[in-house]
């Protein structure tokens, strides 16, 4: 038995309580919303109403939490990550990164941005598909557990891993956590696409052609070409890119329908990640001379506010590449 601290009671923060607390660990979970804090406090989560196998402990007091374990699960929306813990003294901890992001105005990952913080602390980074919901739930799942040090891995995983909740193990930090954010981007570029009413084998082409321009990017930034077939790319661009329960697959389907960028994310009520990392994607790519016509393709109707119809249609109109990178 260990004790966890998880900062952000979101439902993916607390969907992951309720994984920690199966295995029989401690968990305290931190989020400002004084409501969801009362709520966890009486043992069952706010969003399904699932009862924790143990009582966590619950705070909106993050110095609280911070003292709490030596492990601190982030599972807090990428954007305010730094907000959140610049300036707090930690050393000697180990921080399990479960956001999927991209700092924007930085670019960086959420492990830089957490060294950077601070240095003295060990970072892991916990990735894959696996919804919130059916998380929590106990339904099975796999997902991948990434850092440089494979005895703290092994030693990670096992506050995690069950027969439901499936832990995979890569040396490949950089790869795992480019694959969690950059599948976000396809994933609305899908949404739009199934908005539009596209149909099915538009969908398959996107996520075809959308983890090769993840491959491109991902492997610029040095991460390996094999983690993005693996359960941090494909395998999280797939479901996040198929499903209505996801949030940027959903966005996209919204914007595709005809609504406005301040009506879709008004009716989804949560954050969408990959409505930022957009923009550090275009950055990146133009910065890097890569090309990433999807992508871009994304940034013209989230942040320039284009018509989806008429991107999506210049989109078709470019001439097909080479399947494969080097034929």
């Amino acid at each position: 038995m260990s004790k966890v601290a998880i900062l952000g009671a979101g439902r993916w923060g607390t969907a992951l309580g309720l994984v920690l607390s199966r295995k029989g660990n401690e968990v305290m979970l931190f989020d400002k919303n004084p409501f969801v804090v009362e709520a966890l406090k009486e043992g069952k989560d706010p969003y399904w109403g699932i009862e924790f196998e143990k009582k966590p402990f619950a705070t909106t007091h993050l110095e609280e939490a911070l003292d709490f374990s030596q492990y601190i699960l982030i599972a807090l929306p990428v954007q305010v990550i730094r907000k959140v813990l610049e300036g707090k003294s930690i050393k000697g901890k180990i921080f399990i990164s479960a956001s999927k992001g991209l700092e924007v105005g930085t670019n960086k990952r959420v492990s830089e941005v957490l060294k950077e913080l601070f240095p003295d602390c060990k970072v892991l980074a916990l990735s894959g598909p696996s919804f919130a919901e059916e998380t929590a739930k106990g339904l099975p799942c796999a997902v991948v557990l990434a850092g440089e040090d494979v005895a703290l891995l092994r030693e990670v995983r096992q506050l995690f891993s069950s027969e439901l909740f499936r832990v995979y193990l890569s040396e490949d930090i950089v790869g795992v956590e480019l694959g969690g954010a950059l599948k976000n981007v396809i994933a609305i570029a899908c949404g739009i696409s199934d908005g539009l009413g596209f149909g099915d084998n538009a969908r398959a082409g996107l996520i075809t052609r959308g983890l090769v321009e993840m491959v491109r990017l991902g492997t610029a930034l040095g991460g390996k070409a094999q983690t993005f077939y693996g359960l941090s790319g494909l395998g999280d661009l797939v479901l996040t890119s198929t499903s209505s329960k996801s949030r940027n697959r959903t966005f996209g389907f919204l914007l595709g329908q005809g609504l406005s960028l301040e009506q879709a994310q008004e009716k989804i009520g949560q954050v969408v990640e990959g409505k930022e990392t957009v923009k550090a994607v275009k950055e990146l790519s133009e910065k890097l001379g890569l090309y990433a016509p999807i992508s871009w393709a994304v940034y013209r109707v989230v942040v320039e506010g284009e018509e989806p119809l008429k991107v999506a249609r210049e989109l078709l109109l470019r001439p097909p590449q080479r399947d494969f990178e080097g034929l």
